[in-house]
């Protein structure tokens, strides 16, 4: 894969997970909001999850977009230095459709399972 698709691959993922981890600050500060609202008794009302489940999950996702995000700085570095594209336990090029699925890879199928 050349250096161009790769960049153009890395750029369309950084916009779909800058998009997701703004949607996630939005729900943080809602969540946040509704914390603070003294009369809010999550932990005691049968319906739905509580405030501190909810907190949890969107913080896991919070934390999961942010290593992406790091993911795709260091695939940039590879782009740059030659080897993207290239596994970095065995040394064989990283299929294609692996790339495309998953433009920060760092290692084939075979090295990654």
């Amino acid at each position: 894969m050349d250096a161009v698709t790769a960049t153009r691959m890395l750029d369309d993922r950084e916009r779909e997970v800058e998009h997701r981890l703004s949607r996630l600050r939005d729900d943080e500060a809602s969540l946040r909001h509704d914390r603070a609202d003294a009369t809010a008794d999550d932990e005691h009302d049968p319906e739905g999850s509580t405030l501190s489940g909810e907190w949890a999950q969107v913080d896991a996702l919070r934390r999961g977009a942010e290593s992406e995000r790091a993911e795709i700085l260091a695939a940039r570095e590879r782009v740059a230095s030659g080897t993207f594209g290239v596994c970095e336990q065995c040394g064989r090029s990283i299929a294609d459709a692996r790339l495309e699925a998953r433009p920060f890879a760092r290692r084939c199928i075979a090295c990654a399972t």
